[in-house]
């Protein structure tokens, strides 16, 4: 999957906007189907695979659990001087 980093109407196409719409395409999902049965909004759907530059998290969360995926914050592997 290339990422391009192509702006769209509502932001910056981004490595998980494109990774959401493989997923939910792979899945033979259309985004009114994915946002039912995730229990998202469609807007919050169309906004994520836009590359929104600021959506919840855990709605990302709830999106991505539908295919065995989440995100989350995880700390910076320090290096010894």
């Amino acid at each position: 999957m290339k990422y391009k980093g192509k702006k769209t109407t509502s932001g910056i196409a981004t490595p998980l906007s494109f990774q959401v719409k493989a997923l939910r395409r792979g899945a033979g999902l259309t985004q009114a189907q994915m946002a039912r049965r995730t229990g998202v909004g469609l807007r919050f759907v169309r906004d994520l695979e836009q590359g929104k530059p600021s959506v919840r998290v855990d709605k990302v969360n709830q999106v991505l659990a539908l295919f065995g995926y989440h995100v989350e914050a995880v700390k910076d592997h320090e290096t010894s001087a």
